[in-house]
């Protein structure tokens, strides 16, 4: 019967209800089987077994009996199981079942992030009740946590944000797409500056038309202006056939020019007489081809410091940049490394065909505080190898391998505006830590939801 037990469990659909019964009595055992048959529960007596279940099962509600073995008369297994538990899914409901008067411990076990507890003698028909609601408040909290991300979906294709940085930059983005504005994004190395000049051209009318781009730093430089402009046939050694440039080819599209500070001075004459023109002249050939395309650019160096040097254009970088966004770096955008986190490890964990329900408190903490000086390429990279290696259905700090810097706050010397922003900082990162979910946000803080409401309403979050 324990086999059939364990096949049907492996065998049930998303909506059906899974219950994990912890308890060492074998006659309590027994009638709890009995009782909540209608679940096929899964029994088991000790830590080790429950966490084994909770990683098998996953289950959506566990009861846990708190004095479990090697010393039944002692709390202290239980609570390490409550935690335990909690560590691996906290969405997990545990309602945790106590002795007669054991008012303190089961309170105790609340704090700890339990959903409720019951006193024994257990009533079946009572106990019912509490599982059921439990039930009830999981899949309610799940198809919230739906509909938030779904509405924190951002209009910017693949731009994963919520900082009030990030989000100008989006609201920037949005207002210069319909037009044709030449636009510099600037920004270091793995910010996502691709990302932008994407989403500028998927909101645009060019939608429909190429995105057409081009890495000025990564073709050689007598070879760039045959990639970018074209060539006729016999144009030089080697030139079979005619051959269109990446300007041409992104007609009535866009243009993306990667790392233009990288681009050779006899180039950046030729690119600026195209857009003063918005005609090119193919290597070898004299006619003139007017392209009708947008140009998007992005540089990771400092070009005011380039013109001072002579080594790019002072004309040329007015004409690029009649827009220009500047992306701040990772280390700038308070909360955006724990969304981009999740959303990166949703997406390498299915690639991988891993069961992972997410990262260990150590784990949020580390990847907070760390500075990421390779930004999101850099948190990329440490997520997906974290999902590979990680032994657990969560990933923990071990597993990012980073080390974490000092996180001090620097706030200023005025009492109440020091107090107002670490409140707003305290109220963002529990936001980011719950997932935007306002319940879980309002235990971990130690107020009511109607407080963090108001809270929310003073510091202008949503």
């Amino acid at each position: 019967m324990q086999n059939n037990q364990v096949l049907n469990q492996d065998m049930k659909t998303d909506t059906q209800r899974s219950l994990l019964i912890v308890e060492d009595d074998a006659g309590l055992q027994n009638q709890l089987r009995w009782s909540f048959e209608e679940y096929n529960p899964q029994i088991v007596g000790d830590r080790e077994a429950a966490i084994a279940a909770v990683r098998r099962f996953d289950p959506q509600v566990v009861t846990l009996d708190l004095g479990l073995p090697p010393d039944p008369a002692n709390v202290s297994e239980g609570f390490s199981t409550l935690e335990e538990i909690l560590a691996l899914n906290p969405s997990i409901k545990v309602i945790v079942v106590t002795g007669n008067d054991d008012r303190e411990n089961a309170i105790k076990a609340i704090a700890m992030g339990a959903y409720d507890f019951y006193q024994k003698p257990i009533e079946p028909e009572v106990l019912q009740i509490i599982i059921d609601r439990a039930y009830h408040v999981h899949q309610l909290e799940q198809e919230n946590l739906q509909l938030q991300n779904a509405g924190m979906q951002s209009p910017l294709d693949g731009i994963i944000a919520g900082s009030d940085a990030m989000l100008k930059v989006c609201r920037t983005v949005e207002k210069i797409s319909s037009t044709d504005v030449t636009t510099l994004i600037l920004g270091e190395s793995g910010t996502g500056k691709e990302v932008i000049a994407r989403a500028i051209h998927d909101l645009s009318p060019r939608k429909g038309e190429r995105f057409v781009a081009i890495n000025c730093a990564a073709i050689p430089e007598n070879l760039l202006e045959s990639e970018l402009f074209g060539y006729e046939k016999g144009a030089f050694t080697g030139a079979a056939k005619q051959t269109i440039g990446k300007i041409e080819h992104a007609n009535k599209g866009t243009l993306f020019l990667d790392e233009i500070g990288d681009l050779p001075l006899p180039l950046q004459a030729k690119l600026l007489r195209f857009l003063q023109e918005r005609v090119i002249e193919r290597l070898g050939g004299r006619k003139e081809i007017p392209v009708d395309v947008r140009i998007v650019c992005a540089t990771h160096q400092n070009l005011d410091t380039m013109i001072k040097e002579g080594t790019f254009r002072e004309d040329l970088y007015y004409r690029l940049s009649e827009i220009v966004v500047t992306l701040p770096p990772l280390r700038e955008r308070s909360g955006d490394a724990i969304l981009l986190a999740r959303f990166l490890m949703e997406k390498f964990a299915e690639q991988h065909k891993k069961k992972l329900k997410g990262f260990t408190n150590d784990a949020l903490a580390a990847i907070e505080s760390y500075p990421w000086p390779g930004n999101i390429r850099e948190l990329e990279n440490k997520i997906k190898r974290s999902v590979i290696m990680a032994d657990g259905n969560s990933i923990t700090a071990e597993d990012l391998e980073i080390e974490t810097g000092d996180n001090s706050l620097n706030l200023p010397l005025n009492l109440k505006q020091a107090r107002d922003e670490a409140e707003q900082i305290t109220i963002k990162r529990a936001l980011t830590h719950t997932g935007s979910n306002i319940a879980k946000t309002a235990e971990l803080l130690g107020v009511s939801r109607p407080t963090l409401y108001d809270l929310m309403t003073k510091h202008g979050l949503k």
